[in-house]
């Protein structure tokens, strides 16, 4: 710390790099007041040269290998936003600690898989590994739980944490659109990549829920035991019913301390109508944090982007620039407890199924019995219209049950013939 400027190496120079420059660049005067000293981008490192990122680079030590950039004595912080949980990431950032430099992430896969021992790494050299902007975005959900709410045990921490599956799940709502359609005009609007497999299918969200459950709990950052579902099987039907029910369909992340251990799990829940959560609409991400002293906080805002990412990456720098230090995770690495995750058998709920039928006498009977049998009670039944002969919809709803008994059951009634395929289940949370 002092008054020497603190010298920034910016490892990749895409959305979010450019909006790292263009922070620093328009925000120069306001940031040196804050930190009592100048951050100045030092050297770059970056695939295309000639690209223009709307910031003079000039004068900047350009590197094409981001590993070199980690080892620059000219350094004295390096910000990697290549991303991917290995590979040049992984050996930039570790080479960055090797080398006694700070480092500033935005790679929520580097941590969900390496967090652990890259705190323990930083930490052994008295370095700062920080990541508010791995995790939603602009919302500074990481400071929130780590240092905001220090003072309780928090009990639960759920949130919308992927812009692109709320962004298509709220045009299906609003335009009654099918999924196929919809990701395909997210697409072209830039709001989803060309292979969209790690955000529809609940990956992204895993990574930053295995994150928040770490600096939640106090716990080893244990992405393999976090519970994965995506969106693809949720169609305008389910969205319509759900509404006709007095829900919103949302894909969650969910960490949640129980009697049994902790639950990790990212899935589609339906969420009433008038919460936060089901009014946090298209790109945007919320943040819900339930502890013992503050009771519920909830942070909403963006959760991707260049200038929201970005402001992200600069307040971690300002940390730095003002020797402000807490641990990676909210405990000394050290102290990280492993995560004893809670079985699949102990999880209760409430569930919405769809099933498609053949309209004809005795098959909802068969139904009624296969959850019976299951011991599933039945809070609220759907049927709209009739059509001999035709498969027609029919909506469930239950009251609290095991999941394991819920999943038995469907298995039954999936097996019934007049069942014309899967059945689709929908945990319902009170959020």
């Amino acid at each position: 710390m002092g008054t020497a400027p603190l010298r920034v190496g910016i490892a990749g120079l895409g959305t979010v790099g450019a909006g790292v420059l263009k922070v620093l660049a328009t925000q120069a005067e306001l940031l040196a007041r804050r930190c009592g000293r100048p951050l100045v981008v030092t050297a770059v490192s970056a695939r295309d040269r000639g690209r223009d990122r709307g910031v003079d680079l000039s004068s900047v030590r350009w590197h094409d290998n981001a590993v070199d950039l980690a080892a620059d004595d000219q350094v004295d912080v390096v910000v990697e936003l290549i991303g991917g949980s290995d590979g040049i990431a992984a050996r930039t950032v570790e080479t960055a600690l090797a080398n006694a430099k700070h480092v500033v992430t935005a790679n929520k896969a580097l941590l969900a898989h390496h967090g652990t021992a890259l705190a323990h790494q930083a930490e052994a050299q008295g370095l700062t590994l920080a990541f508010e902007a791995a995790v939603a975005g602009g919302i500074p959900v990481i400071k929130g739980l780590r240092e905001g709410l220090a003072a309780n045990q928090v009990r639960e921490v759920h949130g919308i944490l992927n812009g692109t599956c709320n962004y298509i799940l709220t045009e299906m709502r609003t335009t009654g659109r099918d999924f196929a359609e919809v990701l395909a005009e997210a697409q072209a609007k830039g709001y989803a990549e060309a292979d969209p497999s790690f955000d529809i299918d609940g990956v992204d969200a895993a990574h930053k829920l295995a994150i928040l459950t770490s600096v939640a709990f106090g716990t080893r950052v244990d992405f393999a035991n976090v519970h994965v579902e995506g969106i693809r099987h949720i169609s305008a039907l389910d969205i319509d019913y759900a509404g006709q029910l007095g829900y919103r369909i949302k894909l969650l992340g969910i960490a949640r301390r129980t009697p049994n251990g902790i639950e990790q799990r990212v899935n589609p829940c339906m969420v009433p109508v008038g919460s936060l959560i089901a009014a946090t609409d298209g790109v945007f991400n919320a943040v819900v944090a339930d502890g013992d002293f503050a009771d519920k906080v909830a942070l909403v805002g963006r959760g991707a982007g260049a200038g929201p990412t970005a402001s992200a990456v600069v307040a971690d720098l300002v940390d730095i620039a003002i020797g402000r230090r807490t641990p990676t995770f909210g405990v000394p690495a050290g102290q990280l407890l492993p995560l004893t995750p809670a079985p699949l058998s102990a999880r209760r709920g409430r569930y919405y199924v769809r099933l498609m039928v053949v309209d004809r006498p005795g098959v909802i009977a068969d139904v009624a019995a296969a959850l019976r049998d299951q011991s599933v009670s039945m809070e609220s039944f759907l049927q709209r219209g009739r059509a001999p002969g035709e498969a027609v919809p029919v909506v469930l709803t239950t009251h609290d049950t095991e999941e394991v008994a819920m999943l038995r059951a469907l298995t039954v009634i999936g097996g019934l013939g007049a069942v014309q395929e899967p059945p689709r289940m929908i945990r319902i949370e009170d959020y």
